[in-house]
């Protein structure tokens, strides 16, 4: 999808910081996470559990807990600062201006509450004008939009009775009663069948050429991303370690992590004889982040003790347009130990 690269983009993240109080000490969940997306365009944020993928996102929606959550740095939608932001006027935002597919739509979707019900008291919450007549129309263009057969009958039944791709399906409808112009998806696939999974990712794509949504998509696979964003931001301890657009991530990786979530990805180019390369360890504490890089404790290529397990390493441009990395290691140095012993993997392109 085309946009305006000289226009300013429709959210704009800079300096991200989300912290916890907990009783064993302050979670860093997310620590200077900046990037801008455009309307029409799709990021992919990926990384392990516990990177800050999701806590990004619930922080540009407004739903962390303000009595236990500390956030500074700026979130911009549309121009608008979103960073203290009373509950009531994020409310006014939320499915109006920005939307979320949450991972689990079961625990998402009230049990309680037929599924027309659940999308007409959406519509209704931004639209007080429109009759219970006008907004149960909108909801069954809704799911018929998104490819629920017979919308009449559906539309009184409850979620239990939906299958998971179903479910999912719905939570889309649900999501865009408003057209948003942002829909965050956390793991929208996880639980779901290949072929389901297939389908939902074409939808999204069908669904933002139709309304011209931003998306971020968050998720731990690199081949979910590689099939439908136009940008990937890398995320681990909390910090972006890497960001670039999908060619420029998924064949010149620059990050040792990176090149971990690569080499895991079972490929259908690959050779055959040559092992899938796990990750080792653990994602590190966030309460306790390492020292220096938070990925140099499981960084085969870590420089030690300077700088890796010293200096931060800050999120610099490399060669390519618009490609940024934060490493340590000589930028011709990434470039030759990816060639010569990662590349031949195979990971999807």
């Amino acid at each position: 999808m085309t946009h305006d690269a000289a226009s300013p983009p429709y959210l704009q993240v800079d300096d991200l910081r989300v912290r916890f109080s907990t009783a064993d000490g302050e979670v860093r969940a997310v620590d200077g996470v900046s990037f801008g997306l455009h309307r029409g365009r799709t990021l992919g944020i990926v990384g392990e559990s516990g990177s800050g993928k999701s806590v990004t996102s619930l922080a540009v929606m407004g739903l962390h807990d303000p009595a236990r959550t500390k956030i500074s740095g700026a979130i911009k939608l549309g121009g608008r600062e979103l960073v203290g932001l009373s509950d009531g006027e994020m409310r006014k935002l939320r499915g109006r201006d920005v939307a979320m597919i949450f991972q689990d739509p079961l625990s998402a979707l009230h049990p309680f509450y037929t599924v027309g019900r659940q999308l007409v008291e959406a519509y209704r919450t931004h639209h007080s004008d429109a009759s219970k007549a006008q907004a149960k129309q909108r909801a069954l263009d809704m799911l018929d939009r998104v490819g629920i057969p017979q919308p009449d009958r559906r539309f009184g039944q409850y979620p239990h009775e939906f299958s998971g791709g179903m479910r999912q399906r719905v939570m889309i409808a649900m999501s865009l009663m408003n057209d948003p112009a942002l829909l965050i998806a956390d793991e929208p696939t996880t639980a779901l069948d290949v072929t389901v999974q297939a389908q939902i990712l074409d939808l999204l794509a069908d669904l933002q050429r139709e309304f011209h949504s931003a998306i971020i998509l968050i998720t731990h696979d690199l081949g979910v991303v590689s099939q439908v964003a136009d940008e990937v931001l890398v995320m681990y301890g909390g910090r972006a370690v890497e960001h670039g657009t999908v060619a420029q991530v998924m064949r010149g990786p620059q990050h040792p992590y990176t090149w971990g979530l690569l080499a895991s990805i079972p490929s259908l180019h690959g050779d055959p004889e040559v092992d899938l390369k796990p990750i080792k360890g653990n994602p590190p504490s966030l309460i306790n982040v390492p020292a220096g890089c938070a990925f140099h404790p499981r960084c085969a290529y870590a420089m030690k003790p300077e700088p890796c397990a010293g200096q931060v390493p800050q999120l610099l441009a490399v060669q390519a347009d618009g490609h940024r990395v934060a490493c340590h290691l000589p930028e011709q140095q990434r470039i030759d130990t990816y060639t010569d012993e990662i590349a031949h993997v195979g990971v999807a392109q």
